[in-house]
């Protein structure tokens, strides 16, 4: 069952269309507190559901990831709003779209179309009907996200409606941080969240959109930020899990503490506090 659409009230935080495991949304405040001043463009290499991107004031933004459905999700609500939302609304308000039979009948469309539009429109509904916000492809580049069992569904026009208005100032491209990180200049700020670190150092890799983003790349980008900051003077801000790993790779960084309720849980009572931190690499 879809929930009764919300009717639009004045609000200070705007939250992304997509469901993100791992977003920012929660942290935005602490996050634009850190930001430097008088800076023109925030740039993303790990741009998620761009929850950071919808509640910032730059004038410009540079958004990356290196998941090409995303990206091409986000440049079709950018240029084609009302048609987008047309083409989704049949799918969320079919009368079996709660159901497992659906649900997987979606998953092995998207998995074998090739059309570029078709393929945003399926995207969110597997996110808004998946478990819990997670983007998962397997070896074969395949979706493979279980359904998520959900008592009601909410379809996000408005959050649509607003990401297209704010993504007017956007850019959207697919590639990886290091290809990111060569287009700022001295009028930018970098942002980056990447895929959490472990929290026990036993686990090597998270997934990063069907690649494995392991201890090797965390040190990658904590490195390509340091340089970005000494010989190219911009700043350059991190957000990840509070260790003892993270805090030796950030090392030189001013370091802000943050406690996060995780909710990559279905059973609230089961989502407890993590300590996370932002590395501020201040210019």
């Amino acid at each position: 069952m879809l929930r009764p659409k919300k009717q639009i009230k004045p609000k200070m935080k705007h939250r992304p269309f997509l469901k993100w495991a791992g977003g920012k949304f929660r942290l935005t405040d602490e996050i634009n507190k850190a930001f430097p001043k008088k800076k023109q463009c925030l740039i993303e290499p790990f741009v998620g559901a761009g929850a950071v991107f919808l509640n910032s004031n730059f004038e410009r933004y540079i958004l990356a990831d290196i998941n090409p459905d995303l990206i091409n999700l986000f440049n079709i609500v950018k240029e084609n709003v009302d048609e987008y939302i047309q083409a989704c609304k049949p799918i969320f308000f079919a009368e079996d779209a709660n159901t497992p039979t659906y649900y997987y009948a979606k998953r092995r469309q998207f998995n074998e179309s090739q059309d570029p539009f078709e393929r945003a429109v399926i995207f969110l509904y597997l996110n808004r009907f998946g478990f819990n916000g997670l983007c998962r492809y397997n070896s074969k580049n395949e979706f493979n996200v279980p359904f998520g069992a959900y008592k009601s569904h909410y379809f996000p026009e408005d959050e649509l409606r607003y990401f297209s208005h704010k993504a007017q100032s956007a850019v959207f491209l697919c590639g990886d941080f290091q290809q990111t990180f060569e287009l700022a200049d001295k009028h930018s700020v970098i942002y980056c969240d990447p895929p959490y670190a472990p929290l026990q150092q036993e686990t090597n890799f998270t997934g990063y959109a069907g690649n494995e983003f392991d201890l090797n790349h965390q040190r990658m980008l904590a490195e390509i930020a340091q340089k970005t900051q000494k010989e190219r003077q911009i700043s350059v801000l991190i957000s990840n899990h509070d260790t003892k790993f993270t805090r030796e790779i950030y090392k030189g960084a001013k370091f802000k503490r943050v406690k996060v309720q995780r909710s990559i849980s279905q059973n609230s009572e089961k989502r407890v506090k993590v300590k996370e931190l932002i590395a501020i690499f201040k210019a």
